[in-house]
């Protein structure tokens, strides 16, 4: 290998390392340490193996996607929601927190290294067409997606609206694959809805925490207001698989009015953020109920664990899923993005949410929870399936309560960051209930409000 052109391989990686480490000082993190010797030493091998590739593979070697292929690799080797993303894959990123994008209206993920539906969103082509979580999609169009990236697979179901795509599945049971042939639509991003399941007992329901999550969700709670007193609420939050960290923040700060709502807590200190309750919140003293399952994840475990912690709302529901991480995303300069997972969510109690969930006050299996035992009494229970949670994902973190903590101050200091926004990969199963007035979660919600009522005129 030539010195001179190692030596220029070792200095282009050093120097993008230096891009990586200015863009982390301006997102506040504490200064990193320099190079060490094993480190330079590890790059000088890489540049060497880059430099055989280049000279001797059997075919010509474009540079630039062996290295994003390394950065990649050495990114998979950390847990599963930290990643690189390439310039088109970092916008659609962004996309997906903001306006609206043609698509099929889908949630997907890796599992075994197979494509599969995590859910699909409520009134899209995907759910229309009887799409279901846990379903594997083996190709999308002709092309199999064994060796497709995730980011690409996204790129391939979305388009302009009216346009087709053809995706074939596999779905436990099945003797065989089966094609289905979706039009793409415009997916707006809606994360709200409302319904008054009886007078005075309204129902709201966040899909996801997008960027309009918290002004639609007051909107629609102002609306409810109009239609007479509210003697009870129900928030669900099932199903929903996360958002921004800052809307989590606002929706819990409605029913909170003092103390802390949620720390994050990371192995650099300037990682370490407490987010506090303003005293304008908690104006609402009506009773609360909070429905979460196992899709509930992130964002909305922030949610749950802080009215629970703070005795504002009674839990109902089943476990949840347990991603209690905070990813921060990085653009570099070449438009490219690092998400990377910088701290673990605490909720007010100091409780880990990561790989462990919340736990209900009042546990009510889901739909398919039921369904899945009844279909295996009897069966070897290592073969009985379940849902998918943050535990099974390989590479998970640890909750980190075996490490030494800082204390909670309950008072906010004078300058305290409160904008830290982290996208929520897609999680897990979504058992998908359309008739309300057969949801046994929500109806044993409803009933509780009621006795509260009674109870509480006593």
């Amino acid at each position: 290998m030539k010195s001179s052109t190692k030596r220029s391989i070792i200095k282009i990686i050093v120097v993008s390392i230096s891009v990586a480490t200015g863009s982390l000082l301006a997102w506040n993190y504490s200064t990193v340490t320099a190079t060490t010797q094993d480190t330079y030493e590890s790059l000088e091998a890489f540049a060497n193996v880059l430099n055989l590739v280049q000279e001797n593979y059997v075919e010509e070697v474009d540079s630039k996607k062996a290295i994003e292929g390394a950065i990649k690799g050495m990114l998979n080797t950390l847990d599963p929601h930290s990643s690189y993303m390439k310039p088109d894959d970092y916008k659609e990123l962004q996309v997906e927190t903001k306006g609206s994008f043609g698509g099929i209206g889908i949630e997907i993920t890796m599992k075994d290294n197979i494509l599969t539906v995590v859910s699909p969103i409520e009134g899209t082509p995907a759910f229309i067409k009887g799409l279901k979580a846990g379903d594997k999609i083996v190709k999308i169009g002709k092309d199999p997606t064994q060796d497709m990236s995730l980011m690409d697979a996204v790129k391939r179901l979305r388009g302009p609206k009216g346009s087709e795509v053809t995706i074939t599945i596999h779905r436990k049971g099945w003797s065989d694959t089966k094609e289905i042939t979706l039009i793409r639509d415009i997916i707006p991003i809606h994360s709200v809805k409302s319904k008054l399941l009886e007078p005075g007992y309204p129902y709201l329901r966040i899909i996801n925490f997008q960027a309009q999550t918290t002004p639609d969700f007051k909107k629609a709670l102002a609306d409810l207001e109009k239609q007479g007193k509210i003697k009870g609420l129900i928030l669900d939050l099932r199903n929903n698989p996360g958002g921004l960290l800052d809307q989590a923040i606002k929706i819990s700060d409605i029913f909170i009015d003092e103390g802390v709502l949620v720390s994050t807590r990371g192995r650099i200190k300037g990682q370490n953020s407490v987010f506090y309750a303003h005293s304008s919140g908690g104006k609402y003293k009506f009773p609360l109920v909070v429905l979460v399952n196992e899709g509930s994840a992130s964002a909305s475990e922030i949610v749950a664990g802080a009215l629970q912690d703070h005795k504002k709302a009674v839990i109902i529901g089943a476990q949840t899923f347990g991603k209690g991480s905070v990813q921060t995303v990085i653009p570099m300069d070449n438009g490219a993005g690092l998400r990377l997972t910088t701290a673990r969510y605490y909720t007010p109690s100091g409780r880990s949410i990561q790989a462990t969930g919340i736990t209900p006050d009042v546990v009510v299996p889901s739909p398919t929870s039921l369904a899945v035992e009844n279909d295996n009494k009897g069966d070897d229970q290592s073969k009985k399936p379940k849902y998918l949670r943050e535990q099974d994902l390989q590479h998970h973190i640890g909750n980190g309560l075996n490490e030494a903590v800082p204390p909670i101050d309950d008072k906010p200091k004078v300058e305290e960051k409160e904008k830290i926004k982290e996208k929520a990969p897609a999680t897990k199963e979504k058992p998908q209930v359309e008739d309300l007035s057969k949801d046994q979660q929500l109806n044993t919600a409803l009933t509780l409000l009621k006795g509260l009522n009674v109870f509480g005129k006593k």
